[in-house]
This record gives C-alpha cells, sequence and structure tokens, in this order.
C-alpha cells in the first residue's frame, strides 16, 4: 500500500525574491530554527509573503558562518544571522534593498561571488583543469 502526503504547492507567480535558510546540522544547533521562524514572521508582518519566498534547506556549506541566509537573485550571503538579525535583513534588505552590511558574508562581483572583508575564509572547491591541493 502506498502513502502519499500532501505538500503544499506554492504559486510563485510574482515572487521576486527567494531566501534560503539553512537547516543544516551546525546552523540547527546555532538556533536556525528560531531564525526562520523570525524571518517568516516579519516578511508576512511586512506583508512581504506575496513577492518574496522561502526556502528551508539543508546544509549551504558555510558552516563557519551558521545561521547562513542567502537572498536570491541578489545572491547576498548572510553569516550568524541571529531571530533579531533576519527581522533586519527583512526591513533593510527586503523591503529597502540595503544590506545588513556587518553580517553580509558574500556579494556578487564581476568574477562571481566575492568574500567580504572580515568573513572566514573557506576551503577552495576544486576547479576545472586545477588539482586539488
Amino acid at each position: 500500500m502506498r502513502y502519499y502526503y500532501h505538500m503544499t504547492t506554492w504559486n510563485l507567480e510574482g515572487s521576486q525574491r527567494l531566501v534560503l535558510l539553512c537547516n543544516g546540522d551546525t546552523c540547527s544547533q546555532r538556533g536556525a530554527d528560531d531564525v526562520t521562524l523570525a524571518l517568516r514572521r516579519a516578511i508576512t508582518e511586512a506583508g512581504l509573503d506575496p513577492v518574496v519566498h522561502t526556502a528551508r534547506t539543508r546544509c549551504l556549506g558555510r558552516c563557519d558562518d551558521g545561521c547562513t541566509v542567502v537572498v536570491q537573485p541578489d545572491n547576498v550571503w548572510y553569516r550568524e544571522i541571529t531571530p533579531e538579525l533576519a527581522r533586519q535583513i527583512v526591513d533593510r534588505h527586503l523591503r529597502d534593498s540595503d544590506h545588513v552590511d556587518a553580517n553580509v558574508s558574500f556579494v556578487p562581483g564581476a568574477e562571481g561571488l566575492q568574500q567580504v572583508s572580515g568573513t572566514r575564509p573557506g576551503v577552495e572547491k576544486p576547479r576545472p583543469g586545477k588539482q586539488p591541493r
């Protein structure tokens, strides 16, 4: 016998931004559930539900930065997000298109993502034609 679980399928028409909320093991240990709830609540209170979609993810690969939040299509990565900072991301970034500078770790640049000063370096990913170190 097969069991089918009903999952919500949102109509994303009109969405302008996608917010990825890391809920991998490290971020979960650092309060990812509280960050997710605070950010979603702030989006609803700001009336941004029709234009901002959120998605919990597993690991986004920046465990030292947890809790990690990414705003797309802006391609802005945030680090060390707390529930209070999640509300600031909604108020400043999602509503006013102004970053929460102290917690930005990566921003788009001419050559792809650029690490912001003060961000912990990561392990370099293997690139085509390069041997891993």
